[in-house]
């Protein structure tokens, strides 16, 4: 008991003096305290002019649109770690996501929606959506990726950015504008179909929404004006500091593989390597009795 008292005394000593030593160093001088505090301020953003998605204008004239647009632009500009990983991943991903989306006719803006789907990183949500896309099972199979045990195309970033442009295409069919088409994606088809049916309006901006479904077409919004205008919001970086795709070359597989990890070593790399160039692979092996054939990714030298 008296080593315990002993002990509490000297926290108390120390905390004691370590408060004196931060009231001295503290700046006595006044007009240096309001400088330090005027140093930091948040701003009010303007509401961006001649907004739209995908061609199609947003009616920021409208008091409910401008403030849900107002409300994405804050939180994600203000949420700047967040957004900052963002801006470096799509240097890495964007690349390889737009010309695919211009080899299927889809607006380069639905590049962001991949962006808020899974902040461009192979996802999975609790419903069980996986990959950057947020692809269900059901829906990726009926789009042709193959999912099983062993390999898992929702993860394959090309194979499911096919899958995902020939969605909204169908989409697109159904709606007959690319803002609604976005919104669906959130929602499904029948969703917002149902919605448009029951509020007997067929502008996205005039339906009245879930909150998730309602933020999700200005999310698009707002992360589209500042990844395109990053300096105009405050992020400031270099070339260098944006994350860059490794350059990598495929080699053709048609055999099982029973062992991955001795399968990278052949290529000289390591399994965890293999792993990040091909995260569709689920196993450290592949039955393949069918003799499909497979394209691996490898890094080169």
């Amino acid at each position: 008991m008296r080593l315990k008292n002993i002990l509490i005394a000297g926290c108390v000593a120390i905390i004691f003096g370590v408060s004196i030593n931060a009231v001295q160093d503290a700046p006595t001088d006044e007009n240096q305290q309001k400088k330090i505090v005027n140093d930091y301020n948040i701003y009010a953003l303007p509401m961006p002019e001649n907004l739209e998605f995908a061609g199609e204008p947003v009616p920021v004239e409208i008091p409910d649109v401008h403030e849900r647009m107002d409300r994405e632009l804050l939180v994600n500009t203000y949420w700047q770690s967040s957004t900052f990983l963002l801006l470096k991943r799509a240097n890495k991903y964007f690349p390889v996501i737009e010309p695919i989306l211009a080899e299927h006719g889809v607006p380069d803006d639905f590049k962001y929606l991949a962006v808020i789907e899974s902040g461009l990183t192979n996802a999975v949500s609790p419903a069980g959506a996986r990959g950057f896309w947020q692809i269900m099972e059901s829906t990726g199979k009926e789009l042709g990726l193959e999912i099983n045990s062993n390999v898992d195309e929702r993860y394959n970033l090309e194979k499911s950015t096919h899958a995902a442009a020939e969605y909204l295409k169908k989409s697109k069919e159904r709606f007959g504008d690319w803002t609604l088409t976005a919104a669906a994606y959130n929602a499904g088809n029948y969703g917002v179909d149902r919605q448009r049916e029951r509020q007997d309006v067929n502008d996205y901006y005039d339906l009245l929404l879930g909150e998730e479904t309602g933020r999700y077409v200005f999310r698009i919004l707002a992360l589209k004006e500042i990844m395109e205008n990053p300096k105009k919001y405050g992020f400031n970086f270099r070339e260098k500091d944006l994350y860059e795709q490794v350059p990598s070359y495929k080699v053709e597989i048609d055999t099982a593989v029973s062992d991955f990890a001795r399968f990278a070593k052949n290529f000289g790399i390591n399994y965890k390597v293999l792993k990040i160039h091909n995260p569709w692979l689920r196993e450290a092996h592949l039955d393949n009795s069918s003799r499909k054939k497979y394209l691996i990714e490898l890094p080169e030298e």
